[in-house]
């Protein structure tokens, strides 16, 4: 019976062992971390995290060949492949700071792993991590051995948040990277044979270890790049009195450039798409290629005019001031169908207004009060490390509240913001909505969730991204 052991209990650590425990029940799987509250968590009936259609899959096999475990060491000695899912955030001091990643709980894996082992081992990096941090991790090993063999492989997830389960059960592909050497080879088809139990063999591709690193920042930073592309047109839309939706859609009708990833918003957020982009950037500076670090700089830039461009808007439009003024805030993870928060745009845009002074009313079907007042209060990445070691959160924001439905969220307030496309926000009863707001009563539309005209004919002054300005807009100046 082979034994898997991965490390980090986190968004994909969890789903990922999850399906492969229910995938393959003659393999023992074991998630381990050091986390008390987040193993008690997987172990219980609400789990850490939501995920379309996790529930069912851990509860199929928790028990009997999924176990959720704080005893790290006696697992990772036990085990015959290492899957490594820690926390790889980005440096916020030292060398390369704001862009590099950061290391450290990889490295300390990598020496736990050396310390630990009584017999040779296939090693995974599943976290994102920098191109040749595999040869990092190996040389750790090599020179902690004591006669043990270690194989190391990358074998990056490509998870969207919110379709997880159904990408892992129906993969667009599976990349395994490793040395090419015979022992090498034989550690990727040992891996490759774990996900044969139900992956076609045509979508497991296997690469050497470098292209199988960079290949994960390469698919985020090009994914990253449409969302700015399409937005920056959505400023020009605004401009011109075109409307972004029409243009991304005759845009995505050319087969080879296709339709997805062409939804204008408020700005991209997630775990993946800032951290790996950094990463690109820090790598291509590193390299001396200062004009391909330049060229992926600028995917980060337009999302952080974005989010500034909205807020802008939202001030300008209530007569350059929204001191003291209740604002609803409507969604708050980074897209609809999950609870996480990271790099969400609800951040900065919940920052910026409360900078002016606003009194935000928050509500997100999905995240917790503590997680928002947890958020606003935190600095640039330090979200990105484990639970335990990130700064107490302090005393709730006086500006904010957050509150359990949208009609609480709006009332008595002077502006609506929409920052998630929760299905939800469509089928609201504006115009109850409308009867309880300040007059004039604002919908700015950070997703195109709303029907624009219906809202207009209710009475509301409504911004939506991209779209032609409503009459009111087009005297305002675009920015405060």
């Amino acid at each position: 019976m082979v034994k898997i052991c991965c490390i980090g209990a986190g968004y994909v650590g969890g789903p990922t062992m999850a399906v492969i425990a229910v995938k393959c029940p003659e393999i023992e799987v074991a998630v381990v971390d050091i986390s008390v509250s987040r193993i008690q968590a997987w172990n219980s009936e609400v789990l850490p995290i939501y995920e379309p259609g996790l529930d069912e899959v851990v509860k199929q096999c928790r028990g009997k060949n999924l176990f959720f475990s704080t005893d790290v060491e006696r697992h990772v000695a036990e085990a015959d492949i290492v899957f490594v899912s820690v926390n790889t955030p980005t440096k916020t001091r030292g060398l390369g700071a704001g862009k590099a990643a950061d290391l450290t709980y990889w490295e300390s894996a990598a020496r736990m792993i050396a310390d630990v082992s009584k017999s040779d081992k296939i090693v995974v990096e599943k976290s994102t991590v920098p191109v040749k941090t595999a040869e990092a991790i190996e040389r750790i090993l090599t020179h902690n051995s004591k006669g043990i063999k270690y194989q190391i492989l990358s074998n990056p997830e490509f998870l969207a948040e919110g379709t997880a389960i159904l990408d892992l059960f129906n993969p667009d592909r599976v990349l395994i990277g490793g040395r090419e050497t015979s022992d090498g080879q034989k550690a990727v088809e040992a891996l490759k044979s774990v996900y044969a139990h139900w992956v076609p063999e045509d979508k497991i591709l296997c690469t050497n270890l470098w292209s199988a690193e960079l290949s994960k920042l390469a698919a985020n930073a090009f994914l990253a790049q449409r969302i700015s592309s399409v937005n920056a047109m959505s400023a020009l839309c605004e401009a011109t009195g075109a409307d972004v939706a029409q243009v991304a859609h005759a845009v995505g009708t050319d087969s080879r450039i296709g339709p997805k990833f062409l939804t204008a918003s408020v700005g991209f957020g997630g775990s993946c798409f800032q951290k790996d982009i950094l990463n690109l950037v820090y790598i291509c500076e590193c390299n001396g290629l200062v004009e391909v670090a330049g060229y992926w700089k600028q995917v980060i830039k337009v999302n952080d005019y974005q989010k500034s461009r909205f807020v802008n808007r939202v001030v300008s439009s209530m007569f350059n001031t929204v001191a003291g003024k209740k604002v609803a805030i409507l969604g708050f993870a980074f897209k609809k169908d999950t609870g996480d928060t990271r790099e969400t745009a609800a951040i900065d845009v919940c920052k910026g207004l409360i900078g002016d002074k606003a009194h935000l009313r928050i509500y997100d079907p999905q995240v917790s009060e503590e997680q928002i007042q947890r958020d606003l209060a935190m600095d640039k990445f330090e979200w990105d490390h484990p639970a335990h070691l990130q700064p107490a959160a302090a005393g709730a924001d006086k500006q904010v509240s957050v509150v359990g439905d949208a009609y609480e969220a709006a009332k008595g307030a002077h502006a609506v913001c929409v920052l998630t496309e929760w299905g939800e926000f469509k089928g609201l009863d504006y115009r109850r909505i409308y009867e309880g707001m300040q007059k004039p009563a604002f919908v700015f539309d950070g997703r195109n969730v709303v029907d624009v005209e219906k809202l207009r004919e209710i009475g509301f002054i409504v911004y939506s991204i991209g779209k032609p300005l409503d009459p009111w807009l087009k005297d305002m100046p675009a920015v405060a």
